[in-house]
């Protein structure tokens, strides 16, 4: 009797046993293929961005045209320990604005978007942060146009051979206090004096053509500064001997520790040399004075100054603002001091309806802020 009654019981625990299994199992199963399934979601929705390819700059083709090509440089993603780009190309909408408005703006010219990045490949999974895609319809309004490009860089390789090459390799570049932007600094003079052309900020509108305004110019930003947010330079002759005392001043002149010092600092110094004066005043509109390089001024690249920025987003100061830019060939937003305010879709600023105009298609996949 009390061994059936044992057997009885060891069923019980047996049957009990089964069931826990049973149930574990299938919530695992459940779990398991919920993860599989989300999994798939994400991989879906990054595929597209992943399969863009962004080759070297050096090999893809079509390779920049000597003097017939717009320039811009993206270099956030830098890595101060390991030297190098590792994190996915990112675009935001108002860095998307400036290359749709060049490309607009200039159909003839090929757009050239530079990343210094070691990865071949756009997008992929090995970010959180890319894996929400939220700049896939940002690079599928720029690649809308035909004449835009997107290629990688190595710093190291796009530097060989120049005259700067050596002073890259001493480490004076990676001790600067303000890296990210004294390595945007150093490409843009690079890469005017490997291909010449146009250069470009990133933190720009365009506001019409620059296919027939005579090439080797740049820009005022004030009364005693000369901007190195926009230089165009010719691949020869005067052009290219300027881009090569603009990579002379920014290594013998190089100083880590001031943010200004090797962007427009360069930029002042070898056009009051090559003027032969350093009032800024006399170097304005005067290409005879200065071998036929020509400095615009404010009102051509920076109609709106750094210390008006706001007048860009605020609604109050649209007309006044949009008077200001009515005869500019590009208005610089000052990405440094404005990156962190925002602009709501179809408001009233002066950005916004300069973004509208100029490069609708970023302007309206931002989604609901610019």
């Amino acid at each position: 009797m009390l061994l059936r009654f044992r057997d009885h019981g060891r069923l019980r625990l047996l049957f009990i046993v089964l069931i826990v299994i049973l149930t574990v199992g299938i919530g695992l199963t459940y779990n398991w293929q919920n993860k599989e399934d989300a999994e798939a979601a994400v991989e879906a929705s990054v595929e597209p961005l992943a399969s863009i390819r962004v080759d070297d700059v050096l090999l893809a083709l079509p390779r920049p045209t000597p003097g017939r090509s717009i320039f811009f440089h993206e270099t956030r993603s830098y890595d101060a320990k390991n030297k190098e780009y590792n994190h996915p190309l990112k675009l935001n909408a108002r860095q998307a604005c400036a290359i749709e408005s060049a490309a607009l703006h200039n159909p003839n010219s090929q757009v050239f978007v530079l990343f210094v990045h070691r990865k071949y490949v756009l997008g992929g999974v090995h970010s959180n942060e890319s894996k929400n895609s939220t700049e896939q319809p940002l690079f599928d309004a720029i690649l809308s146009y035909s004449n835009v490009h997107l290629r990688r860089l190595n710093l190291w390789r796009y530097a060989s051979g120049t005259p700067i090459e050596e002073w890259l390799k001493n480490g004076t570049l990676f001790r600067s206090r303000f890296l990210v932007s004294h390595i945007s600094d150093f490409l843009r003079f690079l890469t005017l004096f490997r291909y010449g052309g146009l250069y470009l900020d990133l933190d720009v509108v365009v506001l019409k053509s620059m296919e027939d305004v005579p090439p080797n110019y740049t820009g005022a930003e004030f009364e005693d500064v000369i901007s190195s947010a926009v230089i165009n330079l010719t691949p020869t002759g005067v052009g290219h001997k300027i881009a090569e005392s603009l990579l002379f001043d920014f290594q013998h002149n190089f100083n880590g520790r001031h943010w200004g010092n090797n962007g427009p600092g360069v930029m002042t110094r070898v056009a009051q040399q090559i003027c032969g004066t350093k009032n800024i005043s006399l170097l304005l509109e005067n290409r005879k004075r200065c071998l036929g390089f020509q400095v615009f001024d404010c009102k051509a690249f920076n109609p709106v100054p750094s210390g008006n920025w706001r007048h860009l987003f605020e609604p109050d100061e649209l007309e006044e603002t949009m008077a200001r830019t009515k005869y500019s060939y590009v208005v610089h937003v000052w990405n440094k001091q404005s990156n962190k305010v925002p602009i709501k879709v179809g408001s009233s600023s002066a950005y916004a309806q300069l973004a509208e105009r100029n490069c609708p298609r970023a302007y309206h996949a931002a989604g609901e802020y610019f």
